[in-house]
């Protein structure tokens, strides 16, 4: 497939399918924000809302306007998602809580730090689009409560999954590379550009191990390795994901070493991860071979073929190597034919091994509208460049 017809097929997925079925499953037009605890197809399974799945929807919506078209329901979703986290998303510490109710009611506090970055994110995207004081404030004010929480030595506010004692998890500098590094250009501020380098850093010097051609997802507080199975645990779909927000900031920086290096990450979480027998990527893995720590490892899941979809995109555009474009053909065909559904407009989220699809959901009982848009703006947005 060539860019212009890759162009027409990414801008049909996201403004004929993804738009209309968030339109008509996800606004609510009651209470502002998203709903997003559904099925596949959009049957709601009850109207409670993930902190996180708000902010997803404020960087979603906002990205839509500022990126791909200048459409009025863009901005009005995203400024009434932005309002729901203003009036019900914080407690009187100003964290972010985890889950409400549909009305904003907390039912879960503030237990993952992952809330606070996407409201980082959803805001900073949001106030490029209209620029607002008040979301700003908060969103500067988050950011500083994040850097002092991840470093207190009993920290552990990772929902879904709770983080161990003495333990550094690569999806907090992950995120946060990435957060920081798009904050940063929202608000020309060279503190938090200097912040995203760091992040970007932890991830580049300790969680890729280049002996063992893997980046592990945890270790200890010093950053050094713990015993398996949790110190061998591996996500090919994360660290495919990180690697593309590591190349970003490294492309801010004109940084051509760390964009070869993170290009070579990624290509090793590809052919490793990869289901030589069925196709797709693993959710999770182990270094060593043995049994991974996640019991649901061996699931096909949306979002490791989205982000790998749009590293390999980038990774073939700033470094032109071949295998970029054999790897992208291979994750595009296999993801197309066993994640869409034409008939909703929209991905299904969850396959077995086999590629059969599955009703048991994987963490959360929500389907975001963030992964497969994302992919899709941002591929868009690289693409307009590369004509």
């Amino acid at each position: 497939m060539n860019k212009s017809q890759l162009r027409r097929s990414y801008m049909e997925l996201l403004l004929d399918g993804i738009v209309p079925f968030w339109a008509r499953h996800g606004v609510d037009i009651t209470h502002g924000g998203v709903l997003s605890c559904m099925q596949e197809d959009g049957t709601p399974i009850s109207g409670d809302k993930y902190i996180w799945s708000q902010a997803r929807w404020v960087w979603t919506c906002s990205a839509l306007y500022n990126r791909i078209e200048k459409r009025p329901e863009f901005l009005q979703w995203a400024r009434s998602t932005c309002d729901f986290l203003l009036n019900h998303g914080r407690d009187e510490q100003g964290r972010w809580l985890y889950h409400t109710t549909r009305e904003g009611k907390p039912v879960e506090g503030a237990i993952s730090i992952y809330s606070d970055c996407f409201a980082v994110y959803g805001f900073s995207e949001y106030c490029r689009a209209a620029p607002d004081a008040r979301l700003l404030g908060a969103a500067r004010s988050t950011f500083a409560g994040i850097q002092k929480r991840i470093e207190a030595p009993d920290f552990s506010e990772t929902a879904p999954y709770a983080l161990p004692p003495n333990r550094r998890n690569h999806g907090v500098p992950m995120i946060l590379t990435e957060v920081a590094g798009e904050f940063a250009r929202t608000t020309a501020d060279a503190t938090i550009a200097a912040a995203a380098g760091e992040y970007a850093g932890r991830v580049m010097n300790h969680f890729v191990r280049p002996a063992r051609k893997y980046l592990l997802e945890f270790l200890d507080r010093n950053y050094q390795e713990v015993p398996p199975p949790e110190g061998t645990f591996v996500m090919p779909g994360h660290a495919i994901e990180s690697m593309w927000f590591v190349m970003h900031r490294a492309l801010a920086r004109n940084d051509r070493k760390t964009i070869s290096d993170a290009v070579e990450v990624m290509r090793w979480h590809l052919e490793k991860g990869w289901d030589p027998e069925y196709g797709g990527l693993f959710l999770g893995m182990d270094a060593e071979g043995r049994e991974p720590l996640m019991s649901n490892s061996e699931t096909k899941v949306w979002w490791p073929h989205t982000e790998a979809l749009y590293a390999l995109l980038l990774a073939s555009e700033l470094t032109g190597e071949s295998w970029c474009q054999k790897w992208f053909d291979r994750v595009y065909e296999w993801s197309f034919h066993h994640f869409s559904m034409p008939e909703a407009g929209e991905w299904r989220q969850r396959l077995d091994r086999t590629g059969t699809p599955l009703t048991k959901f994987v963490a959360l009982p929500v389907k975001d509208p963030f992964h497969l848009p994302r992919m899709l703006i941002l591929s868009l947005e690289l693409l307009r460049a590369a004509k």
